[in-house]
């Protein structure tokens, strides 16, 4: 038990940390009314061959993202608005509110990615734990 606590306790202190990290590794890109800005990467040293790589995605009102696939473990906090989300595992889409978490494990295709609400816009942190160097996101099996 305190191992996971432990674990847990990290992980809330690097989630902390990178949502506290100034947008110093500023891309963005637009993509069906979604936009994708990196805010942070950093090699783990206790996990070697791993990194943390963090962004936030922004949704229009209505705005939808395509399917799609993710290396490694991604874990996603909506910031604002409500995000409607849809992995690979059998499980019906869920709408997740500001304030809520969600985790996609590895292997999985995200098959539904989009802002909940027509009228007001939507916002997620998304932080992946991946293989170094790996490609974080590629298409999905419906593109």
């Amino acid at each position: 038990m305190k191992r996971s606590f432990a674990t847990a306790a990290r992980f809330a202190a690097a989630l902390g940390a990178v949502i506290l990290q100034p947008s110093t590794i500023g891309s963005a890109s637009a993509h069906d009314a979604e936009t994708v800005k990196q805010i942070f990467a950093k090699q783990l040293p206790n996990v070697p061959g791993n990194s943390m790589t963090a962004f936030v995605v922004e949704y229009e009102p209505g705005g939808k993202g395509k399917t799609h696939h993710h290396a490694g473990s991604v874990f996603a906090y909506v910031l604002e608005g409500e995000i409607r989300s849809q992995i690979s595992d059998g499980q019906p889409a869920k709408v997740y509110k500001a304030g809520e978490f969600f985790y996609e494990p590895p292997g999985s295709d995200h098959l539904v990615s989009e802002n909940a609400s027509a009228t007001k816009p939507a916002k997620l942190l998304a932080v992946f734990v991946a293989d170094d160097n790996a490609v974080l996101t590629a298409p999905g099996v419906n593109n």
